[in-house]
């Protein structure tokens, strides 16, 4: 993997970049659609590649571990053909599920141990056992195994489980450097900073992840609770610390306000459910601010979605068809919200990008955060 810094705003520590891949280049600040098992939910491949045009998504480890299996994905050739999407991919370790499923899970210095939510069995990851999943899985991108600690967090226990984050890391590395990319073509690790909302955490975390000297940096334990300005504060402190020269990745962020707060601290990669998540339960995100299309209000407005004129609003249906849609719990309703949204989030890095280039991010995304901080 290879990363071009082309472009740092004046104004801001924002950057426009390009990330580039055996599977193609991603040109950064970039969103990155999540598709845990596979699929970005309720969106066709080909809409994907087409209407919302992302340069790479992303897949969950543990799920895909869990269904369909390694031993299918290995003999389908790796995730890129089995769902037959030839851009780059992403896949997170497993370590956001140390979080997600604390009731399911015990944690050892050896490694983690759940209990599937799906019939009840138990499985363990270690380190080394993430990083051979990740191989069989095929992604481009693969993550470091940690622990996510949740928020609020006792200093204690975030101080521990950061220094074990980090020891894992070590483990990650080495095996990652013993074991060989499958299906002909390279994979990148990426470590991941802990610390959760603790200044000297995050800086100690920050040094030691920037000293292992990888490809690239990110920033986990964000988006977990904790208020906006708390996640900025520690986002602000970590990208002091890390090298210019290497793309950052802030994992699970966030909304469009949140995206470009982040991307004006330094921040070039994001990934997040609720484009998505949000899009399926009927809110959509515009440039103006959110709407929820289950409201009575939009019921004879035959207005498209957004009435921006940008060459990615779908302007073939109208918010009254879209809320007649979900009253009637047709899933084409979820459909075009989904479409929806990842193509806002796309368009909103895009002109972060152009804007960055252009030398007046700094004044645009000043403009855009009061705009989009609506409920219309």
């Amino acid at each position: 993997m290879k990363f071009d810094l082309l472009q740092t705003d004046s104004q801001s520590q924002a950057r426009a970049g390009v990330v580039h891949t055996d599977h193609g280049a991603i040109e950064t600040p970039i969103f990155m659609p999540v598709g845990t098992l596979g699929t970005v939910k309720g969106v066709h491949q080909r809409e994907l590649e087409n209407d919302v045009n992302p340069d790479i998504i992303l897949a969950n480890t543990y799920h895909l571990y869990l269904r369909p299996g390694i031993d299918v994905l290995e003999k389908a050739g790796g995730l890129h053909k089995f769902m037959n999407w030839e851009r780059p991919i992403l896949t997170d370790s497993g370590g956001y599920q140390v979080y997600s499923l604390s009731a399911n899970r015990k944690i050892k210095e050896e490694g983690v141990k759940f209990k599937s939510h799906i019939d009840g069995s138990y499985h363990f990851f270690t380190p080394e056992r993430a990083m051979d999943i990740q191989r069989s899985i095929g992604a481009d991108i693969i993550m470091a195994f940690d622990e996510c600690t949740p928020y609020p967090c006792e200093y204690n226990y975030a101080k521990r489980s950061m220094h074990m984050t980090h020891r894992w890391l070590k483990r990650c590395i080495e095996h990652f450097d013993k074991t060989p990319s499958k299906y002909g073509f390279n994979q990148t690790l990426f470590p991941i900073i802990q610390g959760s909302t603790y200044k000297d955490l995050r800086e100690q975390s920050a040094e030691f992840v920037a000293n292992c000297d990888l490809p690239a940096n990110a920033i986990g334990g964000l988006s977990v609770g904790e208020p906006a300005e708390e996640m900025y504060a520690m986002t602000d402190i970590v990208t002091a610390v890390l090298p210019k020269d290497k793309p950052r990745y802030l994992m699970g962020v966030g909304t469009p306000i949140n995206l470009l707060e982040n991307v004006a601290l330094g921040v070039d990669m994001f990934d997040c459910v609720m484009p998505t998540r949000n899009g399926r339960n009927g809110m959509i995100f515009t440039a103006h601010g959110t709407l929820n299309m289950k409201n009575k209000k939009w019921e004879a407005d035959f207005s498209p979605l957004d009435p921006a004129n940008h060459a990615w609003v779908d302007t073939a249906y109208s918010k009254a068809y879209v809320r007649h849609l979900f009253t009637v719990n047709e899933m084409l309703g979820r459909q075009i919200c989904t479409i929806h949204n990842l193509s806002f989030y796309l368009w909103l890095m895009r002109e972060a990008r152009k804007h960055i280039i252009a030398g007046d991010f700094r004044t645009w995304k000043d403009k855009m955060v009061k705009q989009m901080d609506n409920r219309l």
